[in-house]
């Protein structure tokens, strides 16, 4: 099938899942007055909700089988209709991006999230699907501008350097089943294609430490970028605060081709404990072997560690939550590399968000094949800095405009190509479901 008519099919198919989507919330919207007749207390409350994995609050639970704390808040959209649970959540920014400096770049794009999630109760346990669409590939392969930003390719022979790649159009296609042991452990089984395994902390676009801001980590492959695994199995284990899992995956990074679902032998696992001392409180450790992760360096696989705490404090009407997170990728062959990153973000009576990111990491991947400094290691800095205001909320959607400054780091040996501490900065303008 030619590649254009293939985009038109799957566009044709996203399309019809948000008229699907549309559907059931115009149906939960329709059903308001009966449904407050259903002997379901605090159904709308995700506080009070169970989680989809054990028995724990619903709002512990972030992207894949991660954790976050407790006191997080929930984003999105949720409604009951008979025995099944419901929530949609998205978001879509229109952005300009300007990167200055020797190796900047300017671009206008959008980038977009849609989830879509249903869980059901059992006799014994419960029945979860999630699904999660993005329109980034419309963005075009590669990607946007983003200042020492490294991995993937856009067109399967040169690498992206000082871009971010787009995610796919199916980020996650998962279905999960969770089988309670006692009042307080529950087992665990997360299927996908995508999915995502058990390995670093919840994904950036998914915590509400890194959720509002526009542009992604550059420590996002030391940390989270196995969020999109085409084929993952994960079994996992939980008593009280503590849950222990492993996952079985295919590690190689998806490709150009943002269109479509690719299939691969499961060659990679991961393990990862989490721990939630308090509600205020999310922790985890995790290590997973990545075989033949870029499609560039076929040869080269990883030993990735990671470690993060989250904290998250809830006021009225307000919440702050920070992150300390820290990753290091073991090559074989090649060199060990570290990644740390703090970020923190506070939002106001729901109206005023300031947000923050300091990040060091060693890269080993800002210079192409030929140049001089081709393969050397260099320790980068970058501090991204933004606010955003939200006007009131109408019919479930929040818009919203902000603004964000990148100031960059450079080592000396750097600074020729990049010139002295290059500058960056984003405007943008969100529509989100709440």
């Amino acid at each position: 099938m030619p590649e254009s008519s293939q985009k038109i099919k799957i566009a044709l198919t996203f399309l019809l899942y948000l008229f699907c989507a549309g559907s059931l919330w115009a149906q939960h919207e329709h059903m308001g007055s009966d449904m407050n007749k259903i002997d379901i207390p605090n159904m709308f409350n995700t506080q009070d909700m169970q989680g989809l994995l054990g028995p724990y609050k619903m709002t512990r639970e972030a992207s894949g089988t991660s954790w976050q704390p407790d006191s997080t808040p929930e984003e999105g959209n949720h409604w009951m209709s008979k025995n099944w649970a419901f929530m949609l959540e998205g978001y879509v920014d229109a952005i300009y991006d300007d990167q200055r400096g020797k190796r900047g770049d300017e671009k206008t794009f959008s980038e977009s999230m849609l989830m879509f999630m249903a869980e059901k109760k059992l006799k014994k346990g419960k029945l979860g699907f999630h699904t999660m669409f993005s329109l980034d590939p419309l963005m075009g392969k590669d990607g946007y501008p983003l200042l020492l930003q490294t991995g993937e390719t856009s067109d399967g022979s040169s690498p992206l350097i000082d871009r971010q790649h787009p995610h796919d159009l199916f980020m996650e296609l998962a279905t999960t089943m969770s089988f309670p042991m006692s009042d307080n452990s529950a087992l665990f089984t997360y299927i996908g294609l995508p999915g995502e395994p058990a390995l670093g902390p919840p994904t950036f676009m998914h915590r509400f430490s890194g959720m509002s801001i526009p542009s992604a980590p550059i420590t996002h492959h030391w940390l989270d970028s196995t969020h999109i695994t085409f084929g993952v199995a994960t079994v996992g284990y939980i008593y009280k605060k503590i849950k222990i899992e492993g996952s079985v995956f295919n590690g190689r990074e998806p490709d150009q081709n943002r269109w479509d679902i690719e299939t691969r032998k499961f060659d990679s696992g991961s393990l990862r404990l989490s721990f939630n001392p308090t509600d205020q409180w999310a922790m985890q450790v995790s290590f997973g072997y990545i075989d033949s992760p870029e499609q560039l360096h076929p040869d080269v696989s990883v030993r990735r560690t990671t470690a993060s705490i989250i904290y998250n404090k809830a006021f009225k009407n307000s919440n702050w939550q920070t992150t300390l997170a820290w990753g290091q990728n073991n090559n074989h062959p090649g060199k060990t590399l570290d990644g740390l990153l703090i970020e923190s973000t506070v939002c106001f009576k729901e109206t005023h968000t300031l947000f923050s990111r300091l990040e060091r990491v060693k890269k080993d991947e800002l210079f192409p094949e030929g140049d001089p400094l081709y393969g050397e290691s260099f320790i980068v800095n970058k501090a991204t800095l933004g606010y955003i205001f939200d006007f009131p909320a109408i019919k479930h959607i929040k818009l919203g405009i902000g603004t964000s400054l990148d100031i960059n780091i450079i080592p000396k040996q750097c600074k020729p190509s990049y010139g002295n501490e290059p500058l960056g900065y984003m405007v943008f303008i969100r529509a989100k479901i709440v």
